[in-house]
């Protein structure tokens, strides 16, 4: 399994408003799932960045296709090398 980073460009309408919670459904399954670790949309601009694991870029594409924001979404996806994060970190302890 790859890790890819996921560059999404869109502009917001009415439409694309009244598609948000039914998008953040299809956006929480593949969290649970384990297909996103991160999702990440700017406050400021049209644009967000989503870590995705899938076996290639076409795969990607299959599963982001399932949003019915897909149609609004111009994507750059690069395959990563590198992604380190805290939630890959151990714990921090903490002595009570």
């Amino acid at each position: 399994m790859n890790k890819y980073q996921v560059t999404v460009y869109f502009s917001v309408d009415q439409e694309f408003m009244s598609l948000v919670p039914e998008h953040r459904s299809v956006i929480n399954d593949l969290i649970l799932k384990g297909v996103i670790d991160s999702y990440a949309i700017s406050a400021e601009a049209g644009r967000g960045w989503i870590i995705v694991n899938a076996k290639s870029k076409e795969s990607v594409h299959k599963y982001l296709e399932r949003s019915p924001l897909y149609s609004y979404f111009e994507l750059e996806i690069d395959q990563l090398m590198v992604y380190d994060s805290q939630s890959y970190r151990f714990p921090k302890m903490v002595m009570n």
